[in-house]
């Protein structure tokens, strides 16, 4: 269990560089803290560098800091996105963090999530708002899981987070805390501040064919939607918008299923689940379980309404701080939306920083998103900007 404890206002610092020696973007995130120590320090690194080689270097240079990473699949701070990069986070000032590490996430879930959290305090004297902050490794799957389990042993607090990237490889994604980093593993972050937190959520997608029900799954791969084949399904109830927009379903089935997604009923919203792939025999494998008997829209996303989606989320984000304004703000965003917005994707990075008022902010492209608040969408998502901001006094 790593802490950090509080020195100052709340201060938020940001960068991102492709230099194999992450010495130099360290002691310029230490100068733009202007000497104060950080509470929280988030590393998001390209696969390229070996996840435990930065953290180790980041908590080095702030020892007292609780330092926690992923993988990714892409990085991005307020200036810009890009790919071989380290991205790094550092908020210093009314804060304490407490952080912890699990292992064995495909096998024992449960027990993942429990070790995570042991030794956590459930509140702070005179530190009254507090959130949770969750990195996991996707491919050792249980991402619904796991946010479900955090909540029922959180209670209401808020959860956001995301799911390492490996640049679309799917071979190995990391996660880590202090100088540790492993796949197959669990980080949670609780922090607690005297200055307020914001959550926003929000995803850009539109319902357009009826409501459909799964009728046959076996793990992440829908084998059929109201009795016949899911492939099937999909070309005929998106075949008007397809031919309107001049698709070819057969000739480029990954891009068609990354126009054309599920969204999932969650109140008054929907949760995104992102299809990969047609399988042989005309399955539909997904990036997140969708079980036998979930009634689901196909979903579609444009390039406006990623971007709107993701403005959207921050002013969310900055609706939920109150009067406080925003110091600086973590995000995570779906390799899946990068993907269909292409060169596109850095005007929504920019929306996000200029909603929350021009401030400093850091993230990664990941395999899922984390996000369950009051008021909003709730559990594990897919093609989905999740923001936490933090508030100043």
């Amino acid at each position: 269990m790593r802490r950090a404890y509080p020195w100052s206002m709340v201060n938020v610092a940001c960068a991102r560089s492709a230099d194999r020696d992450p010495a130099a973007l360290l002691r310029g995130l230490r100068a733009d803290l202007g000497g104060s120590e950080p509470a929280l320090i988030a590393v998001f690194a390209s696969p390229v560098f070996p996840l435990s080689e930065v953290l180790s270097a980041a908590q080095a240079a702030f020892p007292s800091a609780c330092v926690i990473g992923a993988s990714t699949s892409g990085e991005f701070t307020h200036e810009g996105d890009g790919k071989s990069s380290v991205a790094v986070f550092a908020v210093a000032g009314e804060l304490r963090a407490y952080g912890g590490m699990a292992s064995g996430l495909a096998g024992a879930p449960e027990a993942a999530v429990e070790t995570a959290l042991r030794g956590m305090p459930s509140e702070l004297v005179d530190f009254p708002h507090r959130v949770a902050l969750v990195l996991l490794d996707p491919l050792a799957g249980h991402g619904e899981e796991v946010a479900l389990s955090l909540a029922g042993r959180l209670g209401d607090v808020p959860l956001v987070g995301g799911a390492a990237g490996d640049d679309l490889a799917m071979r190995a994604t990391h996660v880590g805390l202090g100088e540790r980093a492993e796949s197959n593993a669990l980080v949670v972050v609780t922090l607690f501040s005297r200055s307020p937190f914001g959550v926003g959520v929000c995803h850009g997608h539109e319902p357009l064919s009826k409501p459909l029900r799964v009728t046959r799954a076996e793990g992440n791969v829908v084998l059929e939607v109201e009795g016949r084949p899911a492939w099937d399904v999909w070309v005929e109830e998106t075949a008007a918008r397809s031919a309107a927009l001049g698709l070819d379903p057969e000739a480029s089935p990954g891009a068609h299923l990354l126009r054309f997604e599920a969204g999932l009923r969650a109140g008054g919203e929907y949760k995104v689940r992102a299809p990969l792939d047609k399988r042989e025999g005309g399955g539909i494998s997904f990036a997140t379980p969708v079980p036998e008997g979930s009634v689901f829209q196909i979903m579609e996303a444009d390039t406006k309404g990623q971007i709107d989606s993701a403005v959207e989320a921050a002013r969310r984000a900055r609706a939920a701080l109150g009067d406080a304004p925003a110091a600086g703000a973590l995000v995570f965003d779906c390799i899946c939306r990068k993907l269909v917005l292409g060169d596109a994707y850095v005007d929504a990075v920019r929306g996000i920083a200029e909603t929350l008022g021009a401030v400093p902010l850091a993230g990664f492209e990941t395999y899922g998103e984390i996000a369950m608040n009051a008021g909003d969408m709730s559990g594990f998502h897919n093609t989905t900007s999740v923001v936490l901001a933090f508030g100043r006094d």
